[in-house]
Order: structure tokens, then C-alpha cells, then sequence
């Protein structure tokens, strides 16, 4: 029998369906990606398997079998058995799933105490082992912090513990590295990969992130819509792939390994319109002083697009934000000669949720002094137009937009006020593939009509090395390299630089097994 069966199973929410027969199984011990982008069905499938839409309202219609319980005939007592002892999930934010007020230790003992008749003692002492195994240095301490303690990259072994404590045959992972630095990103999947080798679990991985399937399974399941288009061996799926749909999405991915096609705008010559000269942006006093931007000098012309990267902390967001004036150096010289506006990461707390988004964009209109409500209306509808958005949708509001269409409405709201730079602060980290392609097109398209120049903050050194002329990578407030973006990839002088590529998911399983092999061995050097 195998670990899971999967016959037909449709999900509604109301009138969406939002999985449409979908079949599939899973050996033990076998490792299967789910593959898709955003509303593909991908989490709603992951999550039925353990019968979280029960007492949600969805309807689940189907058959679903894991570990040998029927889940949809199971009733509150056998779920309860099957979810955390059989069968354990791993989800996207760590921070919503792990209680803020509780040591991280205490939580995976409870976990464990549900489902062993174990002592506190016993529990506490099996939470320290598995956040051991899972690389959490110091286990013992550490256990009696709290999850804001942790940083983004521990918070999510942790939950990779707290899924492993009662041994569980089947491991489900939905999108665990979304919002991981590639470094870290690569540690996980790495941690994943041997878990599952050590202790036989099959694994369930649910990702919009085609690397990260290429680095962690031995299947693919390729979604669109609800249903199920490709399937098959990793190695054959993503190398050479039959069906339309998947070769749009794997030509959509943005590869480390491709050089730049430079901007027609980009010029060395090019008029400088920001300068910044051993700027400094210091966080605290005295010996909490932080130094989040430690001396930093760059320049940014006209037409052209700088990349910045680095890990969560290198100090990015910082300089972005001090390059647009939303914070002022604590040291150093920034001579900004140019109109600047920003695009932030989540649109969504970027807009405020009680006004239209044809309200947010018109802000920096009336901002400017304009006072004419048709013609402000008139020059929104304009923007919107030209982001690749219905003009009519003025009067609606940003709950109604999907992830990539908020994004749109973001840059709509940085061009009225007609910017000469734009600062991106992973402006596309939180799309999927071809939405991300999509807003990265247009960004290009945008700065060849009209001469922007860009600054392209992001951790993804794929999608960088797509955009950017050249390239700044930011470690500990430092720039510790840059220079023309297919030097700098091509060539890495910088350790943490090559560090950094090395970690870059592959597409192609073979070269991602390789890579896998190499990190292990830096790790033990």
C-alpha cells in the first residue's frame, strides 16, 4: 500500500473549484514536488491530506488516503492521530505557526506529549534532540527561547522539529523556503534531504519554486488550475518537459548561469543621479549601536539598473531607504539629484485596505498640488493602463487584486509622480515564476520608455543578474563586491560572493546533487 493515495479529489470554496480531480500517490520513503503557480491548487491538495478543510466550508469530494487512514472518513479522534504521529506538516511563515508567547522548546514537548504518554521531562528532553538534529546550535539553551528570538532561517528548523518529534512516516512541506535567503534556503533543502535518507519519511513538497523542486525530490507533479498536467521523474519533468504548460513556467524561471541582455538606456557616461560616499546608517546607542549601513559609496545613472544583494541583514532595505530619503545617513555624504520613489516588497501592507487603489495611486498627484478631480482620475486611469491594469478598476480595492496585480498597482503609484529612479526593495520576491517575469518585463519596458534608471534590491541572485547592469553585493552593512553583473557572476573575486552563488538552486537535479555535495564538504572543511 502505498503512503499516499490520492483518487479524484475536488476542492470548492463556494463557487470555486479550487482542485479539480485531481490523482496521485506517493511510496514511502519517496519524495514528491508539487509544482504551480499561486491559485494552481497546489496548498489546497497538500492541506486536504491531513483534513484541515474540515469545518472550513470547503467541499472535498474524493478519495484520500495517508499512512493507511482513510482521512475523509476518519473521524476528530483518528485526525487528531494522524496529524503530528503519522503524519506532520511544515508551513510557509513559521511566525504564524509557532505561539509567540511560549519557549520554542516548550511547544515541540506539548507536540510530543499529545501523541507519547511521556513525561515533561521526557518531552523537554526529546525537543532538545530533534532541535539538535535539525542544526539548532546549542539545543539546550536555545529551547527556552522564544520564536522572535529566532531568526527567519531558525524559526523554520524549528518547525522542521517540531514535525520531526513524533517520527512521523510522512512529512508535508508547503512553500518551507519562500522567504529564505538562498543561503539558508539551501541549508534547509540540504537538512531535508538528509532527514529523509536518515529516517525513511516520504516527503510532500509544495513550492511555486521549480530549483527547489529540482534540489529535493524525486517526482514532480506539475498543477495548473486545479489539475494535475505533468508527472514524472524530476530529472526527466524539468530537463525536457512534454507538456505547454510546464515548458512556459521552467522558460519563465530566471537562470543564475544566463548573461545579462544590457539595457538600451544603460550608459557608463550616463548622467549621475544619486551618489552616496561612506554613507553610514547607525540603529541605537552606545553598545546596542548597531551599524546596518557600514560605509557605503556607489553611484546610480541614468537608464541603468543596479542590483543589490545579500542576505536578510546585509543592510539592502537600509541603503535602498536611504537612497530615496525615507532615512537620512547617520555619517557619510548622499547627493540625490533626481525625482525617487520606491516599490515595496508586500504591496499588500503598502496599501492601505479601506481605500480604493485608484485613491493610493493618486496620492503623490495631490501630493504634488493637483486638485482637479477629473483630470487626477484621468491620469490614474492612465497608469493603471499602462501597468497592465483595467483603467475601470479605480474604485476597487486590494483585497480584489491577486499578489501580482498589487504589485502592479504599486509601481502604478510610484510613476505618478514621475520618478527618474525607482528603488525595487524585493519588489518580486513573493510572486511566482511568471508573475515575477511578468513584473520584471514590465519594469524593463518602463525603463526603456522612459529612461528610468533602477535600483533592484532582492535576495534571488537569478532574478538580479536578469535585470541588473551591474550588480552590489551587501554583507554586514559592507559592499563587499560589485561591478558589471557578468563579472561579477562570471568571475566572483569575493568569497561570500561565491558562497552565494553556490548556494542558487539548479534546475537540473544532476547539478543540484553535485552542488549538495559541494556545500557539505565546505561545511565540514
Amino acid at each position: 500500500m502505498s503512503l499516499v493515495e490520492v483518487s479524484d479529489l475536488s476542492i470548492s470554496f463556494g463557487d470555486v473549484r479550487a482542485v479539480d480531480g485531481l490523482s496521485f500517490s506517493l511510496e514511502a520513503g519517496g519524495a514528491l514536488g508539487v509544482v504551480g503557480e499561486s491559485g494552481s491548487g497546489k496548498s489546497a491538495s497538500a492541506y486536504a491530506l491531513l483534513g484541515l478543510h474540515r469545518g472550513t466550508g470547503a467541499k472535498v469530494s474524493g478519495s484520500i488516503r495517508v499512512a493507511g487512514v482513510d482521512v475523509s472518513a476518519a473521524d476528530d479522534a483518528e485526525l487528531r492521530a494522524l496529524r503530528g504521529a503519522k503524519a506532520a506538516m511544515v508551513f510557509q511563515d513559521p511566525l504564524s505557526s509557532l505561539d509567540p508567547y511560549y519557549a520554542v522548546g516548550d511547544q515541540i514537548a506539548e507536540v510530543y506529549r499529545v501523541h507519547n504518554r511521556a513525561s515533561r521531562r521526557a518531552a523537554r528532553a526529546r525537543a532538545v534532540e530533534v532541535l539538535d538534529r535539525v542544526g539548532i546550535p546549542d539545543a539546550a539553551r536555545r529551547s527556552r527561547s522564544r520564536p522572535h528570538e529566532f531568526s527567519g532561517g531558525m524559526r523554520q528548523r524549528a518547525l522542521i522539529a517540531m514535525a520531526l518529534a513524533c517520527e512521523p512516516q510522512l512529512l508535508i512541506a508547503d512553500e518551507p523556503t519562500t522567504a529564505l535567503d538562498v543561503t539558508v534556503q539551501a541549508q534547509i533543502l540540504d537538512l531535508l534531504h538528509d532527514l529523509r535518507r536518515e529516517t525513511g519519511m516520504g516527503l510532500l513538497l509544495v513550492t511555486h519554486d521549480v530549483g527547489v523542486a529540482a534540489e529535493s525530490v524525486d517526482e514532480v507533479l506539475v498543477m495548473q488550475s486545479g489539475r494535475a498536467v505533468e508527472r514524472g521523474p524530476v530529472g526527466e519533468v524539468l530537463v525536457a518537459p512534454r507538456e505547454p504548460y510546464t515548458k512556459a513556467l521552467l522558460s519563465a524561471v530566471p537562470r543564475v548561469t544566463e548573461p545579462r541582455v544590457p539595457s538600451d538606456t544603460a550608459a557608463d557616461d550616463g548622467e549621475v543621479l544619486v551618489e552616496a560616499d561612506g554613507v553610514r546608517q547607525v540603529f541605537g546607542r552606545g553598545k546596542s549601536a548597531l551599524a546596518a549601513v557600514d560605509g557605503v559609496s556607489l553611484t546610480v545613472r541614468r537608464g541603468e539598473t543596479l542590483g543589490v544583494v545579500g542576505e536578510s541583514g546585509s543592510g539592502k532595505t537600509t541603503l535602498g531607504r536611504m537612497l530615496v530619503g525615507l532615512l537620512e545617513p547617520t555619517e557619510g555624504r548622499l547627493t540625490r539629484d533626481a525625482r525617487v520613489q520606491m516599490v515595496f516588497q508586500d504591496p499588500v501592507s503598502s496599501l492601505n485596505p479601506r481605500r480604493s487603489i485608484g485613491e493610493s495611486v493618486a496620492d503623490p498627484l495631490r501630493a504634488s498640488g493637483q486638485r482637479d478631480g477629473a483630470a487626477i482620475r484621468a491620469r490614474v486611469r492612465d497608469l493603471l493602463a499602462r501597468v497592465g491594469l483595467d483603467p475601470d478598476s479605480y474604485d476597487r480595492y486590494p483585497h480584489e487584486f491577486s499578489g501580482g496585480q498589487r504589485q502592479r498597482v504599486g509601481i502604478a503609484r510610484a510613476l505618478a509622480a514621475e520618478p527618474e529612479l525607482i528603488v525595487c526593495d524585493e519588489a518580486v520576491s513573493a510572486l511566482d515564476v511568471t508573475t515575477q517575469a511578468q513584473v520584471t518585463a514590465l519594469l524593463a519596458e518602463l525603463q526603456r520608455e522612459l529612461g528610468l534608471a533602477l535600483v533592484f534590491i532582492a535576495h534571488d541572485l537569478a532574478v538580479v543578474r536578469q535585470v541588473s547592469d551591474r550588480v552590489a553585493v551587501m554583507r554586514q552593512g559592507r559592499i563587499v563586491e560589485e561591478g558589471e553583473v557578468d563579472q561579477v557572476y562570471g568571475d566572483p573575486q569575493d568569497p561570500y560572493t561565491k558562497q552565494l552563488l553556490a548556494a542558487v538552486p539548479a534546475l537540473d537535479p544532476a547539478l543540484a546533487a553535485v552542488r549538495r555535495a559541494a556545500r557539505k564538504e565546505l561545511a565540514a572543511a
